[in-house]
């Protein structure tokens, strides 16, 4: 049953995780109408139907008006990566739906109430009695031409050069526009809330992914009230390590390495005849390739 299902199919049960617009930039204090239209155009860009140039120039003036001082210089176009460029492959086949990845990742990188980088959608196909229940799971894609990058208009989303999409919580205002443009839903934004009644000593311990020690868990020393998401552990890849998602993996489903090698396991496998990428129409080009 798993293999007669479509690109389409898995694009459908992909799209189970975006958030509503309106909702996400209801209590946001910028131009909800703004973050939506910039969103709308950021995926014209990276799909071709909009020139980068004409994007800037639509929203320079309503960028200025809106944000002032805290509006980037235009974001670089992103571009292949010359050197390692990080992805990865799950095999669909494979995954049981443990969601052990999903339960990894909260622990590795100490993520509040409500925010998952690493979730596990479900769908069962068939009729009875030939039913199956089919896995999606959903870390950010890393895209090669992130929407998040043209839309963020301080420039705290950005592409390193090992092809990773991260954030710089030092710059990020939590303007939300970037979850909004998005095609994965694989953004979450910060609300400052914990697990201090659960966990005593939660708040305690920086999330690695920042890299900083910025003492105890509240308002102007951690990211709160700014975006956060997946960022294939980038911390852990700086010693060696895999991501935390791969490494607990109960199926061994997920592979993890260099795209650009073509000798190594997640090049071969992502040009397997199974390798699909979700919503490859858009052009965002993500980095993370399923095989069904």
């Amino acid at each position: 049953m798993l293999k007669q299902m479509l690109e389409k199919d898995w694009n459908e049960l992909a799209d189970q995780r975006l958030p509503n617009p309106d909702d996400e930039l209801n209590d946001s204090p910028y131009d909800s109408v703004l973050g939506k239209n910039m969103a709308d155009d950021a995926r014209k860009v990276v799909s071709g139907k909009l020139n980068i140039k004409d994007f800037h120039e639509k929203y320079h003036s309503s960028l200025i008006s809106e944000f002032g001082d805290f509006v980037a210089d235009e974001p670089p176009k992103p571009g292949q990566t010359k050197g390692v460029k990080w992805g990865m492959v799950i095999d669909l086949q494979k995954c049981v739906g443990c969601d052990s990845c999903t339960v990894a990742c909260k622990a590795e990188n100490r993520t509040p109430p409500g925010i998952s980088y690493n979730v596990v959608l479900e769908k069962e196909i068939g009729e009875f009695p030939h039913m199956a229940k089919v896995n999606l799971p959903m870390p950010c894609m890393h895209c090669d031409n992130p929407p998040c990058v043209q839309v963020c208009p301080v420039r705290a989303t950005f592409k390193l050069d090992n092809g990773i999409v991260t954030i710089d919580n030092d710059r990020c205002i939590g303007c939300r526009y970037c979850i909004v443009a998005c095609p994965y839903g694989a953004r979450s934004y910060d609300f400052g809330e914990s697990y201090e009644d659960e966990m005593l000593g939660f708040n305690d311990v920086t999330s690695p992914e920042y890299g900083i020690e910025r003492g105890k868990r509240e308002k102007m020393k951690t990211p709160i009230g700014t975006v956060r998401k997946c960022n294939f552990c980038l911390h852990r890849l700086e010693r060696g390590e895999e991501p935390a998602c791969v490494e607990t993996c109960i199926g061994d489903a997920r592979f993890f390495g260099d795209l650009n090698d073509p000798n190594s396991t997640v090049s071969k496998l992502a040009n397997s005849p199974r390798a699909f990428t979700l919503k490859s129409e858009l052009g965002a080009g993500p980095n993370v390739i399923y095989l069904k």
